[in-house]
């Protein structure tokens, strides 16, 4: 005889929808975003390349009337008396010193400031998804000249050391000797390679903030639909009031910069030991007129340098998307 339990039927474990994945992101999506990241770093190669074969017997003048003291006694009295004695004494060759590390670094530089500036911009307005306000681009701005500036710190430890040389041509020191003597003294640390560096992120996060703020949040309401010539004249004339305002407002950081990494006014004698503390040193011993020296050059410079970074490498990167590349 079989006997058979009654009762309720066991209870079982109900189950758990399983979660759906998330599809991965498509080839050609990977593809597009791949091609646009290139086109940001060989067009922001190519606008630093041409800036500063343009404009760098202006950095040369800027640095040296930047690392002179009041009491020198072959003191520049101006930016005309600068040009005038390097040519006689020096030769024409005298205004393209340091030229080299600038050409090395400037098309990672300018590739790492547009591209920088680019993906900074994407992550704070989440891919488009957030209004690009001018706060956002100024943000992203700074935080592209941070990047910036860590990338090129030695390559302008290099060209101020380079620059501040005074002599003929042919006496000077070459970048290679001047690279291997840097990184003796000091290595890849604060003395060394990276020297002044908090002096550069200054400048570089100051200037690029304001210079990508100004430029991207004005551009809408300046440029015309029709394009053509006028767009261009007013994309240079706006790079050129960008450039302007941004070289003004970071000055005091530039001047401390060239002061750090420039052979010190006394030998074995540090006096200008890190950013703050320059600016402050320079405002009590020169008074606040110092901490502006070599604006003049520095605006004719980074003015229309401004100008011709944007303008080449809007040209370019359209250069590059109506070919597909």
């Amino acid at each position: 005889m079989t006997v058979q339990l009654t009762g309720p039927p066991p209870t079982q474990t109900p189950r758990l929808p399983m979660p759906i994945p998330q599809p991965l992101e498509s080839l050609p999506v990977i593809t597009s975003r791949m091609k646009l990241a290139r086109r940001q770093l060989i067009a922001g190669g190519s606008a630093g390349l041409v800036e500063v074969c343009c404009m760098h017997p202006l950095d040369v003048v800027k640095t040296r009337l930047q690392i002179q003291s009041r009491t020198a006694v072959d003191r520049y009295a101006s930016v005309g008396d600068c040009f005038r004695r390097m040519y006689r004494s020096e030769g024409p060759l005298s205004f393209y010193k340091g030229i080299l590390p600038p050409i090395i670094a400037e098309t990672p530089k300018r590739a790492v400031k547009f591209f920088g500036f680019e993906q900074y911009k994407n992550a704070l307005t989440d891919n488009g998804r957030i209004q690009a306000t001018p706060a956002i681009f100024s943000a992203a701005g700074f935080l592209c000249g941070l990047t910036e500036a860590l990338v090129i710190n030695p390559f302008e430890v290099i060209k101020v050391s380079l620059q501040a040389q005074r002599g003929s041509h042919k006496s000077r020191t070459t970048t290679m000797e001047m690279a291997r003597d840097v990184y003796k003294v000091g290595g890849l640390g604060t003395k060394g390679l990276y020297r002044g560096v908090t002096a550069t992120l200054g400048r570089h996060g100051l200037w690029n903030a304001v210079y990508f703020g100004l430029y991207h949040s004005l551009r809408p309401h300046v440029l015309t639909a029709d394009g053509g010539a006028q767009n261009l004249l007013l994309r240079l004339s706006l790079g050129l009031v960008a450039g302007t305002l941004a070289s003004i407002a970071n000055i005091p950081f530039d001047v401390a910069k060239s002061r750090i990494q420039a052979p010190q006014p006394q030998d074995g004698i540090v006096k200008y030991k890190s950013c703050l503390q320059t600016i402050r040193l320079v405002y009590v011993e020169e008074g606040v007129r110092a901490l502006y020296t070599g604006l003049v050059p520095k605006v004719m410079r980074l003015g229309p340098g401004g100008a011709i970074m944007l303008v080449v490498y809007e040209t370019v990167s359209d250069w590059l998307s109506e070919r597909g590349m």
